[in-house]
């Protein structure tokens, strides 16, 4: 029964990735008009060089095992992005995780967070819980005070879609939170079967609009280094290098580095200190 749910996903994103397609963007001619937008299954079927009734079947989330090859020639096809692809491939060919029922960190990361002011750092769980910061994170991304006698981890994706002032004073706020939840499907997908992912969902489908017009879409995106740079009226414009760390003895921890500018170090230095 649980395999259901990754074919049902696998069957929604395939349709969403066909239906943002036209003939024209794959090279094919357009007859007529068409009743519904993008392209049709055959055409991907076509373009992909598979059956038009086996494609029509991982659209309708039978119970197919599709090959390596053909999930790239599909991908291909449906001209995805390398982040599309590999969301591809985890929906069609899931690898069996266990749940978990809390995460937590061993005192050398701890150490090496705090250690990092003042460049914020913090890292968060499988499911995006916020698990240890430093001051300078808690400044930056405007975290609660960090203490041992928190009842629960805050959560990443949750402060993200309802804490309004995460995101006061700065530019182009709700498509920084589509690329939040772009990032957040991705990780969703190593785990769809995953009791306390789908719990979350349906509580942001309820509590955010956002999420609700977003989440259908099934955008992907993967976190990559990269460099950030915004301002926030509190201390003016800030300059980091973010990277990525994920330690080998916890695949599902991730530790968010932003490594502050010369100016901008000196400056959250006065500030947190």
């Amino acid at each position: 029964m649980e395999d259901l749910f990754p074919r049902k996903s696998l069957g929604e994103f395939l349709r969403s990735r066909r239906e943002r397609l036209t003939p024209e963007e794959v090279g094919l001619a357009s007859y007529g008009k068409r009743r519904t937008s993008g392209l049709r299954r055959e055409e991907v079927a076509q373009l992909a060089h598979i059956g038009t009734s086996w494609y029509t079947s991982l659209e309708q989330g039978r119970n197919v095992n599709p090959s390596e090859d053909v999930l790239n020639n599909i991908a291909i096809a449906l001209q995805l992005t390398e982040d599309e692809r590999c969301h591809l491939h985890l929906l069609a060919r899931p690898v069996q995780q266990e749940n978990i029922e809390n995460q937590q960190l061993n005192t050398g990361l701890e150490r090496m967070i705090r250690a990092l002011e003042p460049n914020p750092a913090f890292a968060i769980g499988r499911y995006w819980d916020l698990l240890f910061w430093n001051k300078a994170a808690e400044f930056v991304f405007q975290f609660p005070s960090l203490s041992t006698h928190m009842p629960h981890s805050p959560n990443y994706m949750r402060l993200f879609l309802t804490d309004a002032k995460m995101g006061s004073g700065v530019k182009d706020w709700d498509a920084k939170r589509q690329i939040m939840i772009a990032r957040f499907r991705a990780d969703y997908g190593h785990f769809p079967n995953d009791t306390r992912f789908k719990e979350l969902i349906d509580e942001f489908m309820q509590t955010s609009q956002l999420f609700r017009e977003s989440w259908p879409m099934h955008d992907v995106q993967v976190v990559t280094d990269c460099h950030k740079r915004w301002y926030d009226p509190r201390i003016g414009e800030m300059e980091f290098e973010h990277v990525t760390l994920q330690p080998p003895t916890h695949p599902d921890l991730k530790v968010m580095i932003y490594t502050a500018s010369t100016d901008t170090a000196a400056r959250l230095g006065n500030i947190i200190k």
